[in-house]
C-alpha cells in the first residue's frame, strides 16, 4: 500500500505540488568512485598520522622494542620500561621541572599579553604602530640566533642553571605571538560595552573583570596553548642554560637514553609517552574554548 501524497497548498493543484518535489536520482558510478577515493585518502592520512604515536605506545610496553620492529601490538608486554625511566632514569623529576616551567610560562605570558593587548588596542600613544611592527618582526628571528645573546643576559642576571631563568626566556618567546593575537580579540569587543559599564558606575578594573575579560577568554586560551607547547618542547635553551641534571626538563632528560653506538628504544618510547601525557591533559582541559578562540572573534551574540 503506497504512502499517501502530501496535501497540496490551498489554491495550488496537487500535480503542481508533486512537480516541485525533485526526484532523488541514483548516485552515478563516477560519484561513487569519487567518494571511495576520498575515503581511501582520509584513511591513509589517519594511518600516516597515527602510526608513529601507536608505535611509540606499543614500544613503551614492549620488553623487546627496537628500531627494526614497528609492531602495533607489544610482543612481550611489560611495565619495566616505565619503572626504569621514572625511578632510575630520574624522569619523575624532569616531569616536575617541566610542569613548573610550563605553568609559570603560561601564567606570566598570559597576564602580560592580556594587559599589553588592551593597551595597544584601546589606548592612543606615540609609536604604537611601531611597537606592533616590532612585535611582529621579533617572531621572524630564528631561535638559534638568540642563544648567545640570551645566555649572556641570563648569566648577567645570575639566573643560569635555574628554572626561573628558563621561565623568563620562554615568556619572552611567547609574548610577541600572544600580544599580536589577543590584540585582535580586544579590538573586536565593541567599545559601547565598556562605555555602558562606566555609565552604570563600574570602575575600570570592574569593567575589565566583568565585561572585557570574559569576551577575550577564548583568545587567551589559544595563546596559553601556544605558550605551554613552547615551554614544554623547547630543547636548545634548556640544554644551554642548565648544567645540573636535577634541573633538567623532559626535552633534555630524554637525550640520556640515546647512546653513541646504540639506543635504548624501550626507555625512549616510555619516556616519550610520559612526555605526551601532560600535553594531552592540558589540551583536553582547554579544548572546549580552544576552537572558538582560534576561529571566532571575541564578541558572543
Amino acid at each position: 500500500m503506497s504512502a499517501p501524497a502530501a496535501p497540496a497548498a490551498p489554491g495550488v493543484p496537487a500535480d503542481a505540488t508533486r512537480a516541485r518535489i525533485p526526484a532523488r536520482r541514483p548516485r552515478s558510478r563516477r560519484a561513487k568512485w569519487i567518494l571511495f577515493g576520498k575515503s581511501v585518502a582520509v584513511a591513509a592520512l589517519l594511518i600516516f598520522t597515527l602510526f608513529p604515536t601507536l608505535w611509540m605506545i606499543s614500544g613503551a610496553f614492549d620488553a623487546r622494542a627496537s628500531s627494526a620492529s614497528a609492531s602495533l601490538i607489544p610482543v612481550e608486554f611489560t611495565l619495566e620500561n616505565f619503572t626504569y625511566v621514572l625511578a632510575e632514569g630520574g624522569f619523575a623529576r624532569y616531569l616536575l621541572n617541566s610542569v613548573i616551567v610550563a605553568l609559570l610560562t603560561v601564567a606570566a605570558s598570559g597576564a602580560l599579553a592580556l594587559f599589553a593587548s588592551v593597551a595597544v588596542a584601546r589606548f592612543k600613544f606615540k609609536f604604537r604602530t611601531s611597537i606592533l611592527m616590532m612585535v611582529l618582526i621579533i617572531q621572524m628571528v630564528p631561535l638559534e640566533a638568540l642563544v648567545i645573546p640570551l645566555f649572556v643576559q641570563v648569566r648577567n642576571l645570575q639566573m643560569l642553571n635555574s628554572l626561573l631563568g628558563l621561565v623568563v626566556v620562554y615568556v619572552a618567546f611567547s609574548l610577541p605571538f600572544a600580544i599580536w593575537m589577543l590584540r585582535g580579540f580586544v579590538a573586536a569587543v565593541p567599545e559601547e560595552l565598556e562605555e555602558a559599564a562606566y555609565i552604570d558606575g563600574a570602575s575600570w578594573w570592574r569593567m575589565f573583570r566583568s565585561v572585557l575579560f570574559p569576551l577575550v577568554a577564548p583568545g587567551l586560551v589559544a595563546t596559553s596553548v601556544f605558550a605551554f607547547i613552547t615551554a614544554w618542547n623547547e630543547f636548545i635553551f634548556a640544554l644551554t642554560f642548565m648544567n645540573d641534571p636535577e634541573k633538567y626538563t623532559v626535552a633534555v632528560g630524554l637525550q640520556q637514553f640515546f647512546g653513541q653506538y646504540s639506543n635504548q628504544w624501550g626507555y625512549i618510547m616510555a619516556a616519550s609517552t610520559l612526555i605526551t601525557i601532560p600535553v594531552m591533559i592540558f589540551f583536553v582541559a582547554v579544548q572546549g574554548k580552544l576552537s572558538s578562540g582560534l576561529v571566532s572573534g571575541a564578541v558572543k551574540g
